[in-house]
């Protein structure tokens, strides 16, 4: 029997059920019973591994399917009534046209599985920043991952019955069982059958066809920002892709930062920040969404509406993120890594010896094996995960789940720059600070399809994310900070990944970003002055502590130098893009584009 009441939710599941025809219908509860107990099928089943209980208590590895290792951008699709509401940035299909083509493959699809109706909150649950949403999956994989990454509760029934509203994810693999067929250890359909949608009018998600990571987690990139950062554009709030942490000083002042960084540029490394400023210390919130609203003092309340870290593994070590290390320590799972001969897990840069064990692909693997062609095999995928409940974050902030959030006082943006951006410097105002924001850029690495482009332009970090005109969204920032006023938090760029020409790291990163984050407060709290320049607001020699660092005064000159020639180029690159956006470019920032353009050519 169905534990709820609320007619539209079980009309809904009712309708679900009579288009995939699965087996049976289980509705999760997010108990520790519901969790081990699909686990251990999935053991006895094959797909899922037991790691060793004494080197990683209660945790878990998985394998998935070649074609089903990351998120499918080009079968992404926001399917907004009018073509012209989806934007340049996004993939558009008419959703009658959408709906036609994806009932067709759901229909059926579910045969021989077992449905799964998993209530679920974005934030805490009863936050009046947070939102109540049920995924339908036939995913026992996807069940335990909403669990650590999301709030699955029959709590959230009994809002959804009190509020009459709820988020319907529906999520299917797309691989029914005929009788008698044995199932794969990776279910999945093939990359042409793969849709990811999303119809922004009905805050409706459709998935078929994945059951990896942000495809089939419903919670992720579709709701938390794509359905989100549409549904804020309407009711006048913010959903972000940005890390949430807290700074205490040693006074005891607490300071909230949200910063918005594009993929590889340390985004979860900052978010997890051990301080080397005496006294100064870090919590974390959240590692990459934010949500915020209004408060009743008019300033701006972040909660992160996850309850998980879906992080990336290669590349974490004891060196580079010893929290995010230590987050994934037990009650943990793990996607595509190495399985080593005792049952634990090892990925690249882990910073620690491997003898073997399996592959990502479950093969049998040792360091340094090559390829007919001589290429070294690399253990883990590139994009190999861990989901890691934020709870065992050992910095993890006392108030992360407070419903009502933590009032922010700083956003940061950045990229990736060799050069041409210092290491830091603030906006004049909240509006400079929104072009700041909008123009975000990095290099192409070798591994971006758009490898040949001078810059990647990646707005707020949104790019993949924004769930309607990225025009629209962008006024919708300047809208923001008209509503907060002089309550907007202050707006600061930052770029740690600046080069000699010889290309020698200026600045040593890492925790010593804790510096920059120490003035960025002190500016706040008018402690210290800063000096005017073209592009912004930057610190005065000596305001931005160096002491202890190997850093010499050529070096700090390069570091922190406005060269106004390649600022315009990046100027000019900057206009090529927002050109995209056609008449939807706000206005406001032409504006701040014109205004910094006259800036650079009186220098």
């Amino acid at each position: 029997m169905a534990p709820t009441t609320n007619k539209k939710l079980l009309n809904w599941v009712a309708e679900i059920e009579k288009m995939c025809t699965p087996e049976k219908v289980v509705w999760c509860d997010g108990s520790t019973e519901e969790y081990d107990r699909l686990m251990a099928e999935m053991v006895a089943s094959g797909a899922a591994i037991k790691l060793n209980e004494k080197k990683r208590p209660n945790s878990f590895a998985f394998n998935s399917a070649p074609s089903d290792v990351a998120r499918v951008e080009n079968r992404t699709y926001i399917a907004s009534v009018k073509q012209e509401d989806a934007g340049p940035t996004n993939n558009w299909i008419d959703p009658v046209e959408l709906k036609k083509i994806m009932t067709k493959l759901y229909t059926g699809c579910m045969k021989g599985r077992t449905m799964y109706v998993i209530p679920f909150s974005m934030g805490p649950i009863g936050s009046p920043i947070a939102k109540n949403a049920i995924e339908i999956t036939d995913s026992p994989y996807v069940v335990v991952n909403m669990h650590i990454m999301t709030r699955v509760s029959t709590e959230v029934l009994r809002l959804i019955e009190k509020e009459d509203y709820f988020i319907p994810c529906l999520h299917s693999v797309g691989s029914p069982l005929e009788p008698g067929q044995e199932d794969s250890r990776w279910p999945c359909a093939p990359i042409e059958e793969k849709y990811i949608a999303h119809f922004p009018e009905e805050n409706l998600i459709w998935s078929y066809g994945s059951g990896y990571g942000g495809n089939a987690l419903l919670g992720k990139k579709c709701l938390a920002l794509r359905i989100a950062s549409a549904m804020a554009g309407r009711e006048g709030w913010m959903a972000e892709h940005m890390l949430i942490l807290r700074l205490i000083n040693p006074e005891g002042k607490k300071f909230h930062i949200a910063a918005a960084f594009p993929s590889a540029c340390g985004k979860t490394n900052l978010a997890m920040l051990k301080s080397t400023v005496p006294g100064w210390n870090v919590e974390t919130i959240g590692d990459d969404i934010a949500w915020m609203k209004p408060g009743k003092d008019g300033r701006l309340y972040a909660i992160n509406p996850e309850a998980g870290f879906f992080g990336v593994a290669p590349g974490t070590s004891a060196d580079s993120n010893p929290m995010a290390l230590a987050s994934c320590s037990k009650d943990a799972i793990f996607t595509n890594v190495v399985v080593t001969a005792d049952k634990d897990v090892w990925w690249e840069d882990m910073g620690v010896e491997c003898e073997g064990g399996t592959d990502w692909l479950n093969r049998p693997w040792k360091p340094g094996m090559k390829d007919e062609k001589g290429n070294k095999i690399k253990g883990a995928h590139p994009n190999s995960r861990f989901t890691a409940r934020a709870e065992h974050c050992p910095i993890i902030c006392p108030d992360w789940e407070d419903p009502k959030g933590v009032p922010i006082d700083i956003f940061v943006f950045g990229g990736k720059r060799a050069n041409t951006i210092p290491l830091v410097h603030e906006a004049f105002d909240f509006e400079q600070g929104v072009y700041m924001g909008a123009t975000a850029s990095s290099e192409p690495t070798a591994a971006a399809l758009d490898v040949d482009a001078k810059l990647r332009f990646d707005p707020f970090a949104m790019t993949p994310f924004i769930g309607y005109h990225a025009g629209d969204y962008i006024q919708h920032w300047f809208d923001m900070g008209e509503k907060l006023g002089d309550k907007a938090p202050r707006c600061f760029y930052v770029n740690w990944f600046r080069k000699t020409a010889d290309g020698k790291w200026l600045w040593p990163g890492f925790g010593e970003n804790s510096r920059v984050l120490k003035w960025m407060c002190d500016r706040v709290e008018g402690k210290v002055e800063a000096r005017e320049t073209p592009i912004g607001l930057m610190p005065i020699d000596g305001d931005l502590t160096l002491k202890d660092l190997d850093i010499s005064a050529e070096d700090w000159a390069e570091l922190m130098k406005v060269d106004t020639d390649l600022f315009k180029a990046t100027l000019e690159d900057a206009k090529e893009y927002l050109a995209k956006l056609g008449d939807k470019l706000p206005a406001k920032l032409t504006q701040q584009l014109n205004a910094l353009e006259a800036r650079l050519a009186k220098h």
